[in-house]
């Protein structure tokens, strides 16, 4: 697969060839003239003048890091905006570099600049650019199988049926609806989804398109990962990170869907299905949101129906960018009493995650001992499970392991005891783990109280 910007028809060099025989399926390749940067030089005066009002007196080579851009492309910049005498040289620099710094009509330009755009930063590449980005390293285009799932759960229990339900659900495209009780494990399972596309990804800092800049890195929901070495040339405006997975809850709304603007700044930031494009898109407790489910899932039939979305820019253009993740929606509620059935044939697979067995609770203890640097005991776990589960006819959640055995090293740091499961210490957390919260509103409580009180 073609593996830079096709329109300008760039040359293959060593580093892409090396990328090639890596297995990647995307390479930024760098820049070698301003054409390939896809950026006019105006802007680029612009963001250098803007960079120097910001930072101060910098030598041309710590400009190009600023920018993200090798220092051969700016030089003759440089000497341009010298001549212009909107910069001026203020000393030398090493490997025959000069420290440059605004002038009284630099400083002047730089403040129009600004007020016009604030953004200081990574050169921005162009929508074109991204949009090749994305559907070269697109989960779709990379199917799972069995083995790949497996390497994808390899420290989480889950049950044969559902990973055979799973599988197929991935490899759709069209995503999934997760149901069932909380703390079941629906958001773990949705993480270790997205690592079944291979691990990292390229993604820009910035897009533009015309004069708007859209912001996409976000280290919220991108987490870097080292960056090529042994001499490999790359485009530095674009970083690698991990597949990201983006969760969102509760608190999402439609205005987070939509490209935000900020008029102060004059800065877009990209919404959330273009920050998890190539990832995962978790809608978590989904029908619990301030907005009106049918009114989310409305949003995001198009898209889902045809793998791009329409943006409209502070401008009122409208963009089209690609639509290319696993979408999953999570919930306690059952999908049918949430969504009408033209949605649910956009997403077909419904799949249910089942309270774990006595077997499964076993398994789960295991894995959270090992995570916790805790001897597993069969015994203890057998105690509980009789004198918690079921004495009181309580259903298991796959979160209980985890949890109860954070309580218990914690009881143990206080007491000053080794860390260990004991039956002992299962039943000391768990009157407090398991208590059950009274139904009386709090301010009826508080009521009862002022009436004793008189």
């Amino acid at each position: 697969m073609l593996m830079q910007r096709p329109p300008q028809g760039r040359s293959n060099d060593s580093a892409l060839l090396t990328a090639l025989l890596a297995g990647e399926s995307f390479w930024p390749s760098d820049p070698s003239s301003m054409h390939e940067l896809g950026l006019s030089e105006p802007f680029l005066e612009a963001m250098v003048c803007r960079v120097l009002r910001s930072t101060g007196n910098l030598s041309g080579r710590t400009i190009a890091g600023e920018l993200c851009i090798p220092f051969r492309m700016i030089e003759g910049l440089m000497e341009r905006l010298k001549n212009r005498r909107m910069v001026s040289h203020c000393g030398s620099a090493s490997l025959n570099d000069y420290v440059f710094g605004l002038t009284d009509e630099g400083r002047r330009r730089a403040e129009q600049f600004h007020s016009e755009c604030s953004y200081v930063g990574p050169a921005p590449v162009p929508l074109a650019d991204y949009v090749i980005s994305v559907e070269a390293q697109a989960i779709c285009d990379q199917p799972v199988r069995r083995e790949e799932l497996d390497n994808a759960f390899y420290n989480v229990s889950v049950s044969e049926e559902l990973m055979d339900m799973l599988g197929p659900a991935i490899n759709s495209g069209s995503g999934l609806f997760l149901y069932g009780a909380p703390g079941n494990g629906k958001s773990t399972l949705a993480r270790c989804l997205t690592s079944c596309f291979g691990q990292e990804i390229w993604i820009p800092y910035a897009i533009m398109d015309g004069r708007e800049i859209i912001t996409l890195f976000d280290p919220a929901y991108h987490q870097e990962v080292p960056q090529p070495g042994d001499g490999l040339s790359y485009d530095r405006r674009w970083v690698r990170v991990r597949r990201p997975t983006v969760i969102v809850g509760g608190e999402l709304t439609l205005d987070n869907l939509e490209i935000r603007h900020d008029s102060t700044c004059n800065i877009s930031e990209a919404p959330l299905q273009m920050k998890s494009n190539c990832g995962c898109l978790l809608i978590d407790d989904f029908g619990r949101q301030r907005v009106k489910p049918e009114e989310l899932l409305n949003r995001w039939i198009i898209p889902l129906e045809n793998k791009h979305d329409y943006l409209t820019l502070a401008t009122g253009k409208k963009i089209q960018v690609p639509f290319q993740q696993l979408i999953i929606f999570s919930t306690n509620l059952d999908p049918a009493d949430l969504v009408d059935e033209a949605f649910l044939r956009r997403i077909p697979y419904r799949i249910e995650v089942d309270d774990p067995d006595e077997q499964e609770f076993h398994r789960l203890f295991q894995i959270a001992a090992e995570k916790l640097g805790c001897n597993y005991d069969p015994e203890a776990v057998e105690h509980l499970i009789n004198r918690c589960y079921r004495e009181e006819s309580r259903p298991m959640r796959r979160c209980h392991a985890r949890d109860l055995l954070l309580q218990v090293r914690s009881f143990c740091l206080y007491r000053g005891l080794q860390f260990e499961m004991l039956p002992e210490y299962f039943d000391r957390v768990s009157e407090c783990f398991f208590t059950r919260v009274p139904t009386r509103p709090l301010n009826a409580s508080f009521e009862i109280a002022q009436q004793t009180c008189r």
